[in-house]
């Protein structure tokens, strides 16, 4: 039995919490700069242009990459023989996000509760997603999410009948209402299976994949290539003013579900697609 101290994770999530808000992954850079080269849209390839511009001020002068510093979303991956000491492993994982937000000067968005608001002035509490997992390590992957893309969520219970068709044409008419909002140059991530709880957490692991990487089913690869064509022929391009690149990335993740239904749930990422982890 491996011991891991509470210490330890307050440090990495802190860390974490500083670095998945201003250093943006180097996938995620990859794609931007892609898609100006690709963009037919002189305003969309300015618009890319700047965005390239940000992140790399961001990375040099240490500064969020966005004013919306998100939620903390958190994926943590347990080993089953590790052994937390010094305290409690949620408890460790919100003093993390809370050092994170207070120390680095990052926006405190978080309220205690949903109707009567009242700010929590730490960004706490994280929301947690833990798995227990075999070995005798701990990964933590902190996703902040801003909520100008977090309101374009959307979740439908189709039924099992529904064709491959109707469920597409639901995901580009999904990103075609959203417009502007989401801060395109969107990652899409879309969970399909599951309960309707579950398949939007898939939704947003979907995030977490490598920009462009495609499913391991031959099937799925097939379904999010069309679906990346059909939305870049949307025509909202880079910041909703126009051009061919509406999405970068388009990423489906599925879960078994029951026989008499069928779950979508779509997860829209802003063109800052934040994440950083590590494994103690």
């Amino acid at each position: 039995m491996r011991q891991i101290d509470c210490e330890q994770i307050i440090a990495a999530v802190k860390t974490l919490c500083i670095n998945a808000n201003c250093l943006l992954p180097g996938d995620v850079r990859k794609s931007l700069c892609a898609a100006r080269e690709t963009e037919p849209s002189e305003v969309g390839r300015s618009i890319l242009g700047d965005l390239v511009d940000n992140y790399r001020l961001a990375d040099q002068e240490r500064l969020p990459i966005c004013q919306d510093t998100g939620m903390a979303v958190l994926f943590v991956e347990l080993g089953q023989d590790v052994h937390i000491t010094g305290g409690y492993l949620e408890d460790a994982l919100n003093e993390g996000v809370r050092r994170g937000y207070v120390d680095g000067l990052l926006r405190l968005s978080v309220v205690a509760d949903p109707i009567r608001r009242g700010n929590t002035n730490d960004n706490t509490p994280a929301v947690i997603h833990l798995r227990i997992v075999p070995g005798d390590q701990l990964k933590i992957t902190v996703a902040p999410k801003g909520f100008g893309s977090e309101n374009m969520s959307v979740l439908k219970m189709f039924k099992p009948a529904a064709t491959v068709e109707q469920i597409e044409d639901f995901i580009v008419s999904a990103v075609e209402t959203a417009g502007s909002n989401p801060c395109p140059p969107i990652v899409l991530g879309v969970g399909l299976g599951g309960t309707s709880e579950q398949v939007m957490e898939l939704a947003k692991r979907a995030l977490l994949r490598k920009v462009g990487s495609r499913h391991a089913d031959p099937f799925y690869a097939d379904m999010e290539a069309r679906l990346l064509e059909k939305i870049n022929r949307l025509g909202i391009g880079p910041q909703g003013l126009g051009g061919g690149t509406t999405a970068l990335a388009v990423h489906i993740e599925t879960a078994p579900t029951h026989i008499a239904g069928l779950p979508c749930g779509l997860n829209m990422s802003c063109h800052v697609l934040r994440h950083a982890e590590t494994i103690l």
